[in-house]
This record gives C-alpha cells, sequence and structure tokens, in this order.
C-alpha cells in the first residue's frame, strides 16, 4: 500500500489515474508535520545525496523524481538544514545524559556490592551467635533432664524410706497382733481355770479366792471366737479388719489377678506398699481355681425344685417371668437357663439333678403342705449342703386352717437356723398364687443382680442395669477395649486343665521348668512338646499353681489357646490380652492401639518397660502355640532377646512345631510308662467301686505298652470308659471294645458309639448328633439357651443328662457359658464321624445362621451373634451375605467395643472393601439411619455408633475422615442432651485424641480442657473420669515437651486416682469381685472355726 505520501503528485492539480477502479482522483497537499529522529533523517540525507551523486545523463528523469519526492515529503516543513543541526544538538544531548545515568548506575552497584558483602560478615556473625544460643539452650535442656532425674531418683529414694518406714510398721503391727492373741489365749485359759475353780467350789474343795488374783480382766473385751459376725471387729488393742473383707478390686475387669491395678489404702492397706501387695495378689490367685464354677461363670444357672401342689405356681414362673429375666441377663453379656426336672419317681436321674445343683447359681423351692421323700435328698443338697454359700430362695405357700408337714417345717426350720452365709431366703406368702410368684420374681431378679452379677444398687431400672450404655466402657483405662468373655474363657480354661486329680507322673517335669526360670539370662523360650493328649497344658496349669504358691513376687501371664480358628487362637487377640497384663501390672492407663501391626510392636516394648520396674521374674505361658494361624509371622517377638526377668514357656506338638522353634531348648514329654497307666486306670475304676480281675489286670498291662496306648488323654479315656462300664454292668464287652482301639481318636469314637446305644429311642440318638455337629461348626461353642430354641420339642431333662454324660466322657465342657469340645481329638472325632460330607458340614453351619439372623431380625444384637455371625457368613463363602452383615451397626459395634479389631478388619479384607471404601460404606450406612431416628434414646444411640466409627477410623490411620463422625456425635449430643452433659465430655475426649494423634497438639489441649471443665462440673474434682482429661492432658504437654505442665496435670490425676480407690465402687463388676473375695473369706473361717 506505501505510506501517504506516494499519493502525491509532483506537479499538484493533476489527476493520478486509479488503477484499482474506473474513476479517478485529484491529488492534493496534505500538510504533514513530521520530526524524524535524527538517525531518520540522516539515513534519508544519505540515501537521497547518494542518488544526486550517482545519476548520470541517462538517469536524470529518475532523479527528478525521486527529489520531487523528497520535495514533496518535506515540502510543509521548510528547509532540512535546521532540522539536522537540531536532530544533531539532540543527539549529543541524549548521548550526555546517557553517559551520566550510566556513571551513576555503576556507582549504584558499587556501592550496592559494598552493602551485600556488609550484610554477609552480618549474617555470618548472627549464624555464629544463634550456634552458640543453640548450644547454651542443649546444654541448659540436659541440665533440666538431669535435674528431673536428679529429682525421680529423690523421690525413689523418698519411696525406699516409706518402704522401711512400712515395713517397721507392718512389723509391729504383726507384732501387736501376735501379742494380742496371746493375751486372748490367757484370758480364755483364765477363764477356764475360774470355772474349773468354781466347780471344785461347788464340790465342797477348798481354794483361794481368784478375787485376790492380780490378773483382772474386767477392762478387757474379747470377742468370742467363733461368731463369724464378730470375730474381726475388734480386740482388746483394737485389732484391724481382717485383708479379705477389704479387698477392694478394680472395677472394670474380671478375676482377682486385676487386684495388681488398683490398691484399697483403707483399713489394713493403708500401709501396704505395692511389692508387697503384689505378694498378696498372687496369694489370691493361688487359690483362684479353688472358686466353683458357678462363681466365675458367664451363666446365670436357675434350679427349679417343685412338687405336684407347687405345679402351677412353677409353670407360671416359667411362662411370665422367666423370659424377662433371661433378657435381662442377655443385655448384661449372660445367659440364663431355668432348669428343671419332671417329679422323679424313679429317681432315675438322681445323679444329673445332684450334678445340676453342683453348677446352679441359684435354687428355688417351691413347696406348700408336704415334701415327698424323692425331692428331700434334692433339697438338703440344695440348702444344707451348701458349702459354698451360694443364694438359695424357697417359696412356701401358706393357706389358712391347713398346716405343713413334719417334713416341710423341719426343712424350713433347719433353713432357718443356718448362718447368713448360706444366703437361704424364705417367702411366705397366703392368698393369690400370682401375687406370690410375682414376689418370687422380684426377689430372684434383686439375688441376680446384687449377688450373682454384682450389682450394689439394685434399685435401677432392669432397662438401665442391662443396656451396654450403662456400663461406663473407659472405666479408668482410657480408651483400652476389654473383652470380659476372652478373660472368662482364659479363667474357665485354667481351672480345668489344672481340675485334674492325677498327676500322671508330671513331677519329673517340674524340675526342668524351675531350671528355666533360675537360669541365667539370655535364654530363648522353652519348647514343651508332645503329641496331642500328652498333658502339656495339665503340666503348665499345675506347675503355674506351684509357681504362685512358692514364689509368689512372679508375675506369670498365661494364656490357653484352644481350637484353630476359635477366638482364643487369634493372634491379635493374644498379644492385645497380653499387652494389657502388661499394661495394667504397670499401672499405666495409656491408650491401646488396636492395629495388629502396632501391637506386634508395641507389645515387645511393654514387656520391657515392666520387667525392669517388676522386682521379681516374669514368666510368659502359651499353651498350644501351635494353633494360632501364621504363628511364626505372628509371633516374631519370641525370636527377639528377652529381657534379663522375662522367661517365655510355650507349649506345641511335635508335628506341628514350626522349624525354626526346633533349636530352642525343649521338655518333650514322654508317653506314660505302663505302670503308670495302668495304675491311672486303676484308679479311676476304685473312683465307682469297680476292682478288675487280674486277668483283665493282665490284658491291661499287655494293652498299655506303646506310645499311643500310653498317651495320657488315652489313659485318662480309658479308665472313664471302664468305670462307665462297670457301672453299666457290661465291663468285659466294652473292655474287649477298648482293646481294639489303638489310639484316642478310635477310642473317642467308641465312647460316642457307647453313648448313642444308651439313648432310649432313635430321635434321641440324632438330636445327639446334631448338638455335636452344632458345636462342631461353631466359631466358640453353643449354649443350652440357643441349644432348647433350635430345638423346641427337647426338654431340659434330656439335654442336661445328655451333656452331663457327654462331660464326664471328656467330650463336651463348659467354656464362658457356652457347649465346647475338652479336647482337639474330640473336636476332630466328631468332623470324622458325622461332618466328612462338605454337604452336611454346610448345613448345620446354615442353621446357625438362620437362628442368628433371626435375632438380628428382632433386634437382638448380642455378643454370641456378632461372635458367630459374621464368621459363619465367611466360612460359608457368602459374600454379599457378610458384607450385609458387617453393615448393621450394631454388629460391628458390638465387635470393635469388644476389641475384635483384627477380626473385623479380616471380615471386610474378605468382602473385597479397603479401608476408604469401608469407611464410607459405615458413614452411608449411618447416614441412612439417622434418617429414621427419632428421640432422644435413639439420638444418643445415633451419637454412639458416630463415635464407634471415628475410633475405629482412627485406629485404622484414616484421621482425616475420623473426625467426620466424631464431629457428628460431638453435634448430636449437644443438641439431644445438653452442652454441659457428661457424654459430651467423652465426645471431646475423642476428638482431641485425634488432634493430638494427627500432631494437632492446639486443638487437642482446647478440645481436653472443655472437657476437663464438663467433667468437674459433672461430676466433681475428684473422680475418676476427671484424672482421664488430666492425664490426657499431662499426656499432650509430655508430647509438646512441656514437663512441667505435664508433671503439674499428672500429680493432680495421680492424687485423684489415689482418693478414688479407698471409696467403694458401684460400677459393673466392682461389687461382684468384692463378694466373690468374701465368699471365699467366710468359706475359709468357717472351715478353720469348725475345728
Amino acid at each position: 500500500m506505501g505510506t501517504a505520501s506516494s499519493l502525491v503528485s509532483p506537479a499538484g492539480g493533476e489527476v493520478i489515474e486509479d488503477t484499482y477502479g474506473a474513476g479517478g482522483g485529484e491529488a492534493c497537499e496534505i500538510p504533514v508535520e513530521v520530526k524524524p529522529k535524527a538517525r531518520l533523517l540522516r539515513n534519508s540525507f544519505r540515501r537521497g545525496a547518494g542518488a544526486a551523486a550517482g545519476s548520470g545523463p541517462g538517469s536524470l528523469p529518475r532523479g527528478a523524481g525521486a527529489g520531487g519526492l523528497l520535495g514533496a515529503s518535506f515540502k510543509s516543513t521548510g528547509s532540512s538544514v535546521p532540522e539536522l543541526e537540531y536532530a544533531a544538538a539532540e543527539y549529543e544531548r541524549l548521548k550526555k545524559e546517557y553517559e551520566i545515568f550510566r556513571v551513576s548506575k555503576n556507582q549504584e552497584l558499587l556501592s550496592m556490592g559494598r552493602r551485600e558483602a556488609k550484610l554477609d560478615t552480618e549474617n555470618k556473625r548472627l549464624r555464629a551467635e544463634l550456634q552458640a544460643l543453640q548450644k547454651t539452650y542443649q546444654k541448659i535442656l540436659r541440665e533440666k533432664e538431669s535435674a528431673l532425674e536428679a529429682k525421680y531418683q529423690a523421690m525413689e529414694r523418698a519411696a525406699t524410706f516409706e518402704h522401711d518406714r512400712d515395713k517397721v510398721k507392718r512389723q509391729f503391727k504383726i507384732f501387736r497382733e501376735t501379742k494380742e492373741n496371746e493375751i486372748q489365749d490367757l484370758l480364755r485359759a483364765k477363764r477356764e481355770l475360774e470355772s474349773k475353780l468354781q466347780r471344785l467350789q461347788a464340790q465342797g474343795i477348798q481354794v483361794f479366792d481368784p478375787g485376790e488374783s492380780d490378773s483382772d480382766d474386767n477392762c478387757t473385751d474379747v470377742t468370742a471366737a467363733g461368731t463369724q459376725c464378730e470375730y474381726w471387729t475388734g480386740g482388746a488393742l483394737g485389732s484391724e479388719p481382717s485383708i479379705g473383707s477389704m479387698i477392694q478390686l478394680q472395677q472394670s475387669f474380671r478375676g482377682p489377678e486385676f487386684a495388681h491395678s488398683s490398691i484399697d489404702v483403707e483399713g489394713p492397706f493403708a500401709n501396704v506398699n505395692r511389692d508387697d501387695w503384689d505378694i498378696a495378689v498372687a496369694s489370691l490367685l493361688q487359690v483362684t481355681p479353688l472358686f466353683s464354677h458357678s462363681l466365675w461363670s458367664n451363666t446365670v444357672r436357675c434350679y427349679l425344685i417343685y412338687t405336684d401342689e407347687t405345679q402351677p405356681e412353677m409353670d407360671l414362673f416359667l411362662k411370665d417371668y422367666s423370659p424377662k429375666l433371661k433378657r435381662m441377663c442377655e443385655t448384661m453379656g449372660y445367659f440364663f437357663h431355668a432348669v428343671y426336672f419332671p417329679i422323679d419317681v424313679e429317681n432315675q436321674y438322681l445323679t444329673v439333678r445332684k450334678w445340676e445343683i453342683e453348677k446352679s447359681s441359684l435354687v428355688i423351692l417351691f413347696i406348700h403342705l408336704t415334701l415327698p421323700s424323692l425331692l428331700l435328698e434334692d433339697c438338703e443338697e440344695a440348702f444344707l449342703k451348701n458349702p459354698e454359700g451360694k443364694p438359695r430362695l424357697i417359696f412356701h405357700r401358706l393357706e389358712d386352717g391347713k398346716v405343713s408337714s413334719d417334713s416341710v417345717q423341719q426343712l424350713i426350720d433347719q433353713v432357718s437356723s443356718l448362718n447368713k452365709t448360706n444366703k437361704a431366703k424364705i417367702i411366705d406368702h397366703s392368698g393369690d398364687p400370682a401375687e406370690g410368684v410375682y414376689k418370687t420374681y422380684l426377689c430372684v431378679e434383686k439375688i441376680i443382680k446384687q449377688d450373682i452379677l454384682g450389682f450394689e444398687n439394685t434399685d435401677l431400672e432392669t432397662k438401665d442395669l442391662g443396656s451396654e450404655d450403662s456400663i461406663p466402657e473407659e472405666d479408668d483405662f482410657g480408651d483400652v477395649l476389654w473383652d470380659i468373655h476372652d478373660e472368662q474363657e482364659q479363667m474357665e480354661t485354667f481351672q480345668q486343665a489344672s481340675s485334674s486329680a492325677h498327676e500322671l507322673g508330671f513331677e519329673k517335669y517340674y524340675q526342668r521348668l524351675n531350671d528355666l526360670v533360675a537360669a541365667p539370662a539370655p535364654i530363648p523360650p522353652l519348647l514343651v512338646s508332645g503329641g496331642p493328649g500328652s498333658g502339656k497344658s495339665l503340666l503348665l496349669s499345675k506347675w503355674i499353681q506351684l509357681q504362685q504358691k512358692n514364689s509368689p513376687n512372679t508375675l506369670i501371664l498365661s494364656h490357653f489357646v484352644g481350637r484353630p480358628m476359635s477366638t482364643s487362637s487369634e493372634s491379635s487377640l493374644i498379644i492385645k490380652r497380653l499387652t494389657l497384663k502388661l499394661m495394667q501390672h504397670s499401672w499405666s492407663v495409656s491408650a491401646l492401639t488396636l492395629d495388629p501391626a502396632k501391637l506386634l510392636e508395641e507389645f515387645p516394648r511393654w514387656l520391657e518397660k515392666l520387667s525392669a520396674r517388676h522386682q521379681g521374674s516374669i514368666i510368659i505361658v502359651i499353651d498350644s502355640i501351635d494353633q494360632v494361624q501364621q504363628v511364626e509371622k505372628h509371633m516374631k517377638w519370641l525370636i527377639d532377646p528377652l529381657p534379663v526377668n522375662v522367661r517365655v514357656i510355650v507349649s506345641v506338638n511335635v508335628e506341628t512345631c514350626p522349624p525354626a522353634w526346633r533349636l530352642w531348648p525343649t521338655l518333650h514329654l514322654d508317653p506314660l510308662s505302663p505302670k503308670d497307666a495302668k495304675s491311672v486306670i486303676i484308679a479311676e475304676c476304685h473312683s465307682v467301686d469297680i476292682k478288675l480281675s487280674k486277668e483283665q489286670e493282665k490284658k491291661l498291662e499287655r494293652h498299655c505298652r506303646s506310645a499311643t496306648t500310653c498317651n495320657a488323654l488315652y489313659v485318662t479315656l480309658f479308665g472313664k470308659m471302664i468305670a462307665r462300664a462297670g457301672r453299666a454292668g457290661n465291663l468285659d464287652k466294652i473292655l474287649h471294645q477298648c482293646f481294639q482301639c489303638q489310639d484316642t481318636v478310635s477310642l473317642y469314637r467308641l465312647v460316642l458309639h457307647s453313648i448313642q446305644e444308651s439313648m432310649a429311642n432313635d430321635v434321641d440318638k440324632e438330636l445327639m448328633k446334631q448338638i455335636l455337629c452344632l458345636v462342631n461348626v461353631s466359631h466358640n461353642g453353643v449354649s443350652e439357651s440357643e441349644l432348647m430354641e433350635l430345638y423346641p420339642e427337647m426338654s431340659w431333662t434330656f439335654l442336661t443328662s445328655l451333656i452331663h454324660s457327654l462331660y464326664k466322657m471328656c467330650l463336651l465342657t463348659y467354656g464362658c457359658g457356652l457347649l465346647r469340645f475338652q479336647h482337639l481329638q474330640a473336636w476332630e472325632t466328631v468332623r470324622l464321624e458325622y461332618l466328612e460330607d462338605p454337604t452336611v458340614n454346610s448345613s448345620y453351619r446354615q442353621k446357625l445362621i438362620n437362628y442368628f439372623t433371626l435375632q438380628l431380625s428382632q433386634d437382638r444384637v448380642t455378643w454370641r451373634s456378632a461372635d458367630e455371625l459374621p464368621w459363619l457368613f465367611q466360612q460359608q463363602g457368602s459374600k454379599q451375605k457378610l458384607h450385609d452383615c458387617l453393615l448393621n451397626l450394631f454388629v460391628s459395634q458390638n465387635l470393635y467395643k469388644r476389641g475384635h479389631f483384627a477380626e473385623l478388619l479380616s471380615y471386610w479384607q474378605f468382602v473385597g472393601k479397603d479401608k476408604s471404601a469401608m469407611a464410607t460404606e459405615y458413614f452411608d450406612s449411618l447416614k441412612q439411619y439417622e434418617k429414621n431416628c427419632e428421640g432422644e434414646e435413639n439420638m444418643s444411640c445415633l451419637a454412639d455408633l458416630y463415635e464407634t466409627l471415628g475410633r475405629f477410623l482412627k485406629d485404622l490411620g484414616l484421621l482425616s475422615q475420623a473426625v467426620v463422625p466424631l464431629q457428628r456425635s460431638l453435634e448430636i449430643r449437644e443438641t439431644a442432651l445438653d452442652p454441659d452433659h457428661p457424654r459430651v465430655a467423652q465426645s471431646l475426649h475423642q476428638l482431641a485424641s485425634v488432634y493430638v494423634q494427627w500432631k494437632k497438639f492446639g486443638n487437642a489441649e482446647q478440645l481436653y480442657k472443655q472437657a476437663l471443665e464438663i467433667s468437674e462440673n459433672a461430676y466433681g474434682a475428684d473422680h475418676p473420669y476427671t484424672a482421664r482429661e488430666l492425664e490426657a492432658l499431662a499426656t499432650l504437654y509430655q508430647k509438646q515437651n512441656k514437663y512441667e505442665q505435664a508433671e503439674h496435670f499428672r500429680k493432680k490425676s495421680f492424687k485423684i486416682r489415689q482418693k478414688a480407690v479407698k471409696k467403694k465402687g458401684n460400677l459393673y463388676g466392682f461389687a461382684l469381685l468384692r463378694r466373690r473375695a468374701l465368699q471365699l473369706e467366710e468359706l475359709t473361717l468357717e472351715q478353720l472355726t469348725s475345728f
């Protein structure tokens, strides 16, 4: 296109043709003011001059044209010379300005360089000062730690001084009590002499006047020995109450060994330090197996005795009130059985009735005017021969104008004359039988709550007492989740394992175990190996009893593993249980992770921590450890070096022992010698008054020569089989059949056939088979009440008779209120005999699935349904049904709250869900459940579910996802309850614990302080819940290295806990243990005073 100047013609007025159009245009001059730069002007000038100088004659027109164009371009500005001069001047001026600018900037750069060097020097100086300050800070910190260490050493010296002082006080107390006893003996002797003198004087014999004697007992008040209610109230010198009557055990645990967790400092414990307390508790542990099964049972067994006259009352009790009692016990984690027998005219169930009375925790007698002679023996056994002091109740219906028979009146008089230890209560009622049965129900309910389950306050509603929410889940143990059923199972297993009357020649092994304990460290674990049924459990339990007796300062932690795939064989639960015991013995209230991997890491640390503090040795005994799945992986801490004062003993079967463990020191249990085997069998026969002939003894001696026939379990079972045959009158036949059995399993098969043949009809035989199969395919066993609901046509008479036969023949036993197999060989025998077909196995599992599914549909989520149903779905391979079961929020909550974290994770892994997907599904399910929640009770339940989900996610390590449900739980409780309600403090505590794990200490501190304020307002400044918040704050400050604040809160927490243990608890399980300890003391005192 070109510039505008290209349109200007050299001669004005001419018309230039437009080559782009038909017409033309007139050229005109356009005045343009242009101020070109100097460089542009110079270039233009050069181009113009070059064109003029280089033009020739032939190029004139072009030059003229060019000149014309140039002239046209600057025609409006005048001459070009001034412009050039102006441009040159301007150029010079700009050049000078540029030089000035360049020089000034160079100077600025030099100045900045000098300033940078100066700043570098200052920076180096400041860095050196910072390093010096850091070294000073580290030095001060070390000095502070040294000061704290010195402080702790001073406290230890003070504790040592207090120990010496307490020792002197105890010695003085012993001396004082000894002298008091001597004084009492002297006074008793004096009274005897005085009575003799009076008799002599009455006979006319002259003696000196006792009033002239220097001795005087007028000022002495001595309580008569033998009156138990006053024996411990004090003597001449004011003796203190007995130790047994003041035992205060930890409130949320079962079993006397938990007394390590808490010391009652009232009464005689005011000056007892922890070492002596440990010795006392070990002594209590020593007598634990002496408790009867009913004292530690998870079942409330109510045995009913009635006559023809009181049949209506008994039927009314079973129909209207037995279901209520069952529901009450189920909500508290117990079974309730109302067992009764028909009026046994022929007395054919006498042995079974006697066994049932021994097992029962409560016996109720319904009588009116007469008492049949066939019931006299049962009544005497239950009410007059009650050595354990178990609760007893008599409902006596009176009628106007009629007098009870002599037998009834005699029984009531004898029961009334007994001391209070036998706990017999009599209800005399005249009038409406229904009203009398209602009174009986109220009395039974009170007995169950107070005497059997251990609640002090029986005025609470059954629903409030029985609900799981009423039982504090964090009693003084922070976030620790404890399953009382697991501990119950271990206690019963230990008791059953040590209950054998025959030592089976184990004395020679005791010294070997003692040598291991006394051997210098380091020492690997000791293997106790042997074949199945060789007596490993019996040996270890008997040795534990001896250790507790001979070395009371030794801490023994034991675990007995049941059959494979049972709860007792889960590695994570074993480690968690042992860790909790270590924590409890170290007086720790720290939170415990439920992550199996972290549990495995933390257990050796707790073991090291306790071993450094414990005065004596620590022995860990794990029986049948080879039954644990992937035992080498989950028990790898056994390979690591153990602390100096720790010894570990594990028992394994020879065939299943891990190869890496075979290098450890091993104690192998040999089969019994033929002589010992024969003596055990003969002793069993003598116990039932059966004597073998010489020929039979010779055959027996020839038979018991191989390793399998001299097996301890085989020999025991052989003896029981011969004794049973002798009572039945077919000894020769059974003895011949026993000789054909060369191993334990084949002998168990003979036992099964023998019991089946004794059944009356085919229906009973089929029932026996189905019961054994259900016990075999279940996770942990089956209860009697579940069997009664599964088979409504079955009577208690048949069931108890069958269980009695199976129990006596070492097939079934009780564990945590459930029927399970006594030995692994018995379980294997039933599987081989009845369940070799997989379809049959699956059908029995499906029967249990249908039963527990029906319970869920009726909103009966108990610990049994949570234990069994998911496991059965997993065994059946029903992933979708298992998934639906896990999304039942109450099933998952029950598993988690009892610490079955790893089991819950394994179910989700089987379904194919990872952690995030699992969290999402739980949250969605909770949202759906929330839509149907109305009312304060449902909202409170919803808040508990949200809290459980938050804690579960926290244990999974999903901290960001755990905050949401915990915040929602907090919001619900603040809205539904009150912002200052104690449950709000619990939500704040749980949310703060997430922030602590998340390293957000500021948020956690604020929440803990809010929880502390609410707890102080709700419970008071001296309540254990307040101490829990103080302990949490102390731990928080310790994590931030704020040692002074941490020490301050920890001291306050310790003082509160110290005061709390002085007071009597009113929480679940506390009073029960105290009552059971008192029962033991009462029974012991009765035996002592009877001599």
